[in-house]
């Protein structure tokens, strides 16, 4: 299995709006989105390149495998 490594926040955007999120609103450089069923919403900055933890943390409030996480990659 690949290792999550940084990506650029559009990427990520990328594969949170596949998972069926929307885009609710930016506030300074952090953009947030949503889904029905999430408890809370996915917050990111605006950052050349996400951190992995960052990334992890939001696949987890997702409920995104690392499997779905890198099929959705590839297609952005």
């Amino acid at each position: 299995m690949p290792r999550i490594v940084p990506i650029p926040w559009q990427r990520f955007e990328c594969v949170i709006l596949k998972c069926g999120c929307r885009f609710v609103r930016e506030e300074g450089d952090h953009r947030i989105y949503n889904r029905e069923n999430l408890i809370r919403p996915i917050v990111f900055p605006m950052e050349k390149d996400l951190p992995v933890f960052i990334i992890k943390n939001n696949l987890r409030i997702l409920g995104v495998s690392r499997d779905d996480y890198f099929t959705k990659l590839k297609e952005c």
